[in-house]
């Protein structure tokens, strides 16, 4: 089917002056686009709110001026969570700001994006919060915000909607023994829907909180009826570390066989410059275990990255390096052949850094990237890890003979790799409709897992050979929730699937045995398509959880309209795509054209491989989990896969007023 539009309507679109330039004022842009600030409009981005402003409270202890932070959860009359962080810092200053005489700086600071006391260092040797837009995007995204300032012996307040204040600021009255500030906020429900804050989740953050800051008194406290019956998350809790990170990674690792009996751990000072400052530190905790539970969490001025950064780089080229100069000494020649990713494979690892001004690779702050960070860990941790291996010879054989034990693993693997895939009964082996791609080794390789016959020929030929490998499948995979092992052992499409990827499942799976770097699921753009998907993901998912979580699991991005004007062609993945280029045009002549594709098997090779098999002009969506709670994703599969079709339905009545679109 093909759908035209009228020359007028597309060239009324070409009509562009100052009257379609549109300036947002003040926190407009926030709530336009929450996502460039906070990452999203979802749960996740709803706890980072309180992060920020938490945030804001911690900087008050690390610069020396609190010792005490309060986070409490409760519910309004309407039964909707807020949240409540308190400090006993210095508190917001109130004074008149000299650029806004009319405004005290409490008002600046909450209702201006980049208006805050982290730029120059002068009020913070060391902070979290960098960009001045913490605090004032959560006050852009509250329906309500109430902060209260104890300062100079007075209490002040003033409250703000939806980042625009509601009251002046106004005196409260006299205090003897309080100082610092509290922020108490209400989630705008406009942004967030229906999201709700998870106790255990901001539970575990503000504990660790004080395991990252040794000496700190944190204090939790949560409506009783947030907190589910058989849930362990208490109603009120006093956090106190002296141990800091050391006791952390104790409670994590605690009923774990360890190579150590206790953890290489502890605390340097940089003694050279940083930046514009003298530097800082870095605080950390490891240890080894033969279970495959290896994890590092790492912290920057006690604000987590989960991306990593340079000071996780900084971190294990020192243990790395330390590892291997000791099994040098010690004669140990298996170790030359200990790489990272052995280290990090059975390592279990905390890493916290203070480091003034440190960059961010976003507003979210998940990735450090200041360069200097990484050489400066790097140097100080080297000479006590090093120390550490020499005081205790016993320890630091068996952690060696352990890592050597993973290398000779990995290489072993990789070897029956490169023989697999040379080897001619080998490939008698794998599935006859797998058309597999001519590269040995497994870098930079790809399966393509299409529908049907007629969506691999188009796929077989806009492919590269060299590194793109196709396995088509016969209609929908089998639903593996509830599944019998026998079920999915006579499955014909799983046994394809396996014997292509070179895999097992459940247990028995090990990612070194995987062909392919990457697996691409690509199914028509349509709801069978997000169907035939959805069942992939949840068979990776339940059967070969560790290809998802090293980031090896894609779906592809076909396009669902071709549009052309002339000779000039252009790509839509859905509707409001279509809708954008038909309004603006595609720079050709006469009347844009537009075809839908009913399939992958429709699209030709020219297409196919321009929109979503060339690695230089494609997209793909990388499959990655990000809910910290780990049951969470999975009661999530059980729900909408599994038996319960109540569970379903409970779902579907919860989530479908967030619904805006729907093929049907």
């Amino acid at each position: 089917m093909q759908v035209t539009t009228s020359e007028d309507s597309v060239n009324s679109s070409h009509h562009y002056d100052a009257n379609s330039i549109e300036v947002l004022e003040g926190l407009e842009a926030v709530r336009k686009r929450p996502a460039m600030y906070i990452g999203g409009k979802d749960e996740r981005a709803m706890h980072h709110l309180i992060a920020e402003v938490l945030d804001n409270a911690m900087d008050e202890a690390i610069s020396g001026h609190a010792s005490r932070v309060e986070i409490e959860l409760d519910r309004d009359d309407t039964g909707r969570t807020f949240v409540t962080v308190q400090d006993n810092g210095r508190g917001i200053p109130i004074d008149p700001h000299p650029k806004f005489p009319d405004k005290s700086a409490l008002e600046v600071i909450l209702c201006t994006l980049h208006a805050g006391g982290k730029f120059s260092g002068e009020a913070y040797q060391v902070s979290g919060g960098l960009h001045g837009v913490g605090v004032s995007v959560v006050n852009a995204l509250s329906s309500h915000v109430r902060v209260e300032v104890a300062r100079e012996r007075k209490i002040y307040c003033q409250e703000f909607s939806r980042g625009v204040p509601v009251t002046d600021l106004r005196e409260l009255g006299q205090t003897h023994n309080r100082r610092g500030t509290t922020v108490t906020f209400h989630p705008d429900p406009e942004i967030f829907g229906d999201a709700r804050f998870r106790p255990r989740q901001v539970f575990e953050m503000a504990r660790s909180k004080a395991f990252l800051f040794s000496g700190l008194d944190v204090r939790w406290n949560c409506d009783a009826a947030l907190v589910d019956g058989t849930s362990d998350v208490p109603t009120t809790a006093q956090f106190f570390f002296p141990g800091g990170i050391k006791d952390y990674l104790g409670e994590r690792l605690a009923g774990l066989d360890t190579n150590a009996p206790g953890p290489f751990a502890g605390q340097v000072k940089f003694h050279e410059k940083f930046g514009n400052g003298t530097g800082g530190s870095v605080e950390w905790a490891i240890n080894w275990t033969h279970d495959r539970s290896a994890f590092l969490h790492s912290f920057c001025n006690t604000v987590p990255t989960a991306g990593g950064g340079t000071h996780e780089q900084g971190f294990w080229s020192a243990i790395l390096k330390g590892t291997k100069a000791y099994g040098k000494r010690t004669g140990n020649r298996k170790a030359s052949l200990i790489n990272r990713e052995d280290i990090v494979g059975s390592g279990c690892a905390i890493l916290s850094c203070f480091v003034r001004e440190p960059e961010f690779s976003g507003q979210t702050k998940d990735r450090l990237v200041s360069a200097d960070v990484a050489r400066l860990v790097e140097k100080s941790i080297s000479d006590h890890f090093d120390n550490w291996l020499a005081s205790d010879t016993q320890t630091a054989n068996s952690v060696l003979d352990l890592l050597t034990e993973r290398a000779e693993d990995r290489l072993r693997r990789k070897a029956e790799k490169e023989t697999s895939r040379k080897s001619p009964t080998r490939r008698l082996r794998l599935p006859g409709k797998l058309v597999d791609c001519s590269q040995e080794s497994k870098a930079g390789t790809e399966l393509f897992i299409v529908e049907g016959d007629s969506a691999g020929g188009s796929a077989k030929m806009a492919r590269d050979r060299t590194t793109q490998a196709l396995l088509p499948l016969r209609g929908k995979i089998l639903n593996v929730v509830g599944a019998s092992k026998g079920k999915m052992a006579a499955n014909s499409e799983i046994n394809d699937l396996c014997q292509a990827l070179g895999t097992k499942t459940g247990s028995r799976f090990t990612i070194d045995d995987l062909r392919y770097e990457k697996v691409i699921i690509m199914t028509d753009a349509d709801v069978d398509g997000a169907h035939i998907a959805s069942l992939l993901m949840t068979f990776f998912f339940t059967q070969m959880r560790p290809l998802v979580d090293d980031g090896h699991l894609y779906l592809a991005c076909p396009p669902l309209y071709r549009l052309t004007q002339g000779s000039v062609r252009a790509y839509a993945r859905d509707d409001v795509e279509r809708t954008r280029l038909l309004e603006t045009g595609l720079g050709g002549r006469g009347k844009i054209e537009t075809s839908r594709f009913k399939g992958l098997g429709e699209m030709d090779a020219k297409d196919l491989k321009a929109t979503t098999m060339d690695t230089e002009s494609r997209q793909l969506i990388r499959v990655k989990i990000v809910d910290e709670e780990p049951d969470k994703t999975d009661n999530l599969v059980q729900d909408l896969m599994g038996r319960k079709p109540e569970s379903r339905f409970a779902f579907i009545q919860k989530n479908a007023r967030s619904v805006d679109a729907l093929d049907i």
